[in-house]
């Protein structure tokens, strides 16, 4: 029943930041090979705490195979459910090794490409490849220093430093219980998939025929035409609070959580000035 719990939770696999790193991993090299299959719902795309413009809620279907060695490869589908022109949204694919550095410090490093079609709404569709790297060091607290290099149609580079605690709620029954993992995140970055962002729906909303506000270079209210410009340094980009709350089973897992994201005054405001996410998934490990 733990088994489970901590390779899911404690490690934070989520769909919601597509080609990011899937980090269901154990360090335990005489387990045996798993199979672990997800399902989730979300009401908003996420990545590193910011969204797109449009409101982008999907569901999404993942699968993760796991050797004893650590090595790992995955698979992920996902469905905007506001896009009724294609039955997938985009898709993943990726593989990466897990290993033990010593008892408490635990590296994983990863690469991912995900297919998107042609003028994506994802917020980072200019980035279709993903290299990851990160360590992890397991003590009352469990802290990871992440980074990633996103690239394809442009180049980004992304940070974050993140704390959180496996906490044990209690059981309902002798085979499960229910456990709460908070955790605060820092996330820094450049922002070169942005302009491509807004390139991209600038032409999406001419095909469609929608007037174009002036934030994305359309005609202002004096007639004049703006442009968006954004810094392509390294910044601040946003703090995020997860509060993932989870039912475990000796199999399967069902988790709600929640995260705040608050963005920096650095990072795009198309959207405001914070983000709430709200994600349903179900695991299931053979």
């Amino acid at each position: 029943m733990m088994k489970l719990t901590f390779l899911l939770i404690a490690t934070g696999i989520g769909v919601s930041c597509i080609a990011q790193t899937d980090t269901t991993a154990t360090t335990d090299s005489t387990n045996k090979a798993t199979l672990t299959l997800g399902a989730s719902y979300s009401n908003n795309a996420n990545y590193y705490g910011q969204r797109a413009q449009e409101n982008m809620p999907y569901i999404a279907a993942n699968a993760t195979y796991r050797l004893r060695s650590g090595i790992y490869f995955s698979g992920m589908g996902f469905k905007l459910l506001n896009d009724s022109g294609s039955a997938i949204s985009a898709t993943s694919l990726g593989a990466g090794i897990s290993f033990p550095l010593s008892k408490r410090l635990t590296a994983d490093l990863s690469y991912s490409h995900t297919f998107y079609p042609a003028h994506s709404p994802f917020l980072q569709a200019a980035n279709a490849d993903n290299v990851s790297g990160s360590l992890t060091l397991e003590n009352w607290l469990s802290t990871t220093a992440s980074v990633d290099y996103a690239f394809g149609k442009t180049q980004d580079v992304f940070v974050t430093l993140g704390t959180s605690k496996f906490i044990n709620l209690g059981s309902l029954s002798p085979k499960d219980f229910v456990s709460l993992t908070p955790a605060i995140e820092v996330t820094g970055g450049t922002q070169h998939f942005y302009e491509t962002y807004v390139t991209e729906k600038r032409l999406r909303d001419s095909l469609l025929g929608l007037l174009i506000p002036p934030i994305l270079g359309g005609p202002g209210n004096n007639g004049t035409t703006t442009h968006t410009t954004v810094s392509t340094s390294f910044d601040l980009l946003s703090y995020n609070l997860k509060l993932p709350l989870a039912y475990n089973r000796a199999h399967y897992l069902l988790e709600l959580a929640y995260q705040l994201s608050v963005l920096s005054e650095k990072a795009p405001k198309g959207t405001g000035h914070t983000n709430s996410f709200f994600t349903c998934s179900f695991y299931y490990q053979f």
